[in-house]
């Protein structure tokens, strides 16, 4: 299988002696230590008339900033300027390897803790900050990058993307063999959100239609504190099976296999083949949000242990090691994530208190009557203070 290859109707051959039969599952094109290695069915390929070193050198810097917006915004919610904030800290590669392989025209519908896709996308961090710290509802426009608002709703977004999937079917962009306008939708998601029902319905729903879907899965071992094994009797990514599309595991933390992989994956349903699923196989280093304490439930034998897979990590050992990047490239990434520490820092303690009223606006195109008196009895209340002492 190359990265452009119809997977075919034949499931059993996707899923291969490399797929299932115990046989070596993970994909993984650059190892913890820093060295590259091939895969029968894939393959990195930065694009035509793209330098290779240098697409990595920006998966790099990629992933260095999103771990630095994170570390920011955590220090953030601990000094009492966020409400919560959910932490993506080892989960880098997986986000900036599929945010990365998206064209302009597709569409991602994500959770509440895909930073590094929506950077990838455009979006403004310090958008991502107004949203935890309670003065929005997300403020930035999803038409200006078709990167949708964060759904807090657990598992919700797969059904809005497997829908919006199915209506870029209906409008004719999909499958024209025009790279402009044939389109693809990813819906991000975790292990956890897997066990839900609207993940399973958005399955059934993808499968029945082929809609140009597909479901990237970061399974960082953690539903909260529910353990994988207790979610779940097989790999999540043989789910799809029983749906009848193909599933594929990938290294979460291999930055190069993820954007091989979901690139493949994007390209199958631009070209009308249907969903994928991919289970990006990584680990939440950090809590699940700044609410967790994770040291309850799970060992530090098994933090340790993932931190020598550090995504981040074993792209900077490769480069070095190849001579693909100097001291100036990193001391320059350093100096753009202090930088960009102070651009959160700053601007996520200016950000305007929101009109209590404003929370009225946006619900409907047109207010209904009975929201309508809803406002109109805030404002009452709300002025009823005014004056007093």
């Amino acid at each position: 299988m190359s990265q452009s290859a119809d997977f075919g109707p034949d499931l059993v051959e996707v899923f291969g002696p490399s797929q299932q039969d115990g046989g070596p599952e993970l994909i993984q094109l650059l190892t913890p230590e820093g060295e590259r290695v091939g895969h029968p069915d894939f393959s990195f390929d930065p694009g035509e008339g793209q330098d290779e070193a240098e697409v990595i050198r920006g998966f790099y810097r990629d992933m260095a900033l999103t771990r630095r917006i994170d570390t920011e915004a955590t220090a953030l919610q601990r000094h009492g300027e966020l409400g919560i904030w959910a932490q993506l800290l080892g989960q880098e590669a997986a986000q900036i390897g599929a945010g990365r392989a998206l064209r302009p025209q597709d569409f991602v519908f994500p959770t509440y803790r895909e930073h590094g896709v929506a950077w990838c996308r455009g979006v403004d961090p310090l958008s991502l900050l107004g949203l935890f710290r309670g003065v929005d509802q997300g403020s930035w426009n999803p038409a200006d990058n078709n990167f949708g608002l964060y759904t807090i709703v657990i598992g919700a977004q797969a059904l809005h993307a497997t829908g919006y999937a199915m209506g870029v079917q209906r409008d004719g962009a999909v499958g024209t063999g025009d790279p402009d306008r044939d389109t693809a939708v990813i819906a991000h998601f975790g292990d956890g959100a897997s066990s839900q029902g609207d993940v399973n319905e958005s399955f059934i729903f993808a499968a029945s239609y082929n809609a140009p879907v597909v479901f990237f899965c970061q399974n960082n071992q953690w539903a909260i504190s529910e353990p994988i094994e207790r979610q779940t009797r097989i790999p999540l990514y043989q789910r799809a099976l029983g749906f009848g599309f193909p599933g594929l595991r990938v290294d979460g933390n291999d930055v190069l296999a993820t954007y091989a992989v979901t690139k493949a994956a994007l390209q199958r349903a631009r070209d009308g083949q249907g969903p994928t699923f991919v289970e990006a196989y990584t680990y939440r280093m950090g809590a699940h949000t700044t609410t967790d304490d994770p040291t309850r439930y799970r060992l530090s034998d098994d933090v340790e242990n993932w931190k020598l897979k550090d995504p981040i990590a074993r792209v900077e050992v490769y480069l070095k090691r190849n001579g693909l990047a100097d001291d100036d490239f990193f001391a320059s990434v350093q100096a753009e994530a202090d930088d960009l520490g102070v651009h959160l820092r700053e601007g996520c303690k200016a950000l305007p208190d929101p009109k209590p009223l404003s929370i009225f606006d946006h619900v409907f195109t047109e207010i209904t009557p009975e929201l309508e008196e809803q406002r109109d009895g805030y404002a009452a209340y709300l002025a009823s203070f005014e004056g007093a002492h």
